[in-house]
């Protein structure tokens, strides 16, 4: 099996007064068996609204990808996720 290498924008959800550095950290100390967060950054948006851009490696196989999200959507605050970029390794 492969590995998947994939760019996240993930936005705050603005009913739950999120904060995206908040974000940013629980996405650093995310743990999961199926991959791993390479990179975090906070990004402008516009203004003033912040997003957070992370760069994740998972293992390529069925469900794997949903089951990485799933872990990112339980994180608190979070909103959207959107996938800016994916390839394989």
């Amino acid at each position: 099996m492969g590995r998947v290498a994939i760019r996240y924008k993930i936005m705050c959800d603005p009913d739950a007064d999120a904060d995206a550095d908040a974000i940013a950290a629980a996405m650093e100390s995310l743990e999961s068996d199926v991959g791993v967060v390479q990179m975090v950054e906070t990004k402008p948006l516009a203004f003033g609204i912040m997003f957070v851009e992370a760069h994740c490696v998972i293992d390529e196989g069925d469900g794997t990808l949903d089951a990485f999200e799933d872990e990112i959507r339980a994180i608190s605050g979070v909103g959207e996720i959107e996938v800016l970029q994916i390839g394989l390794i």
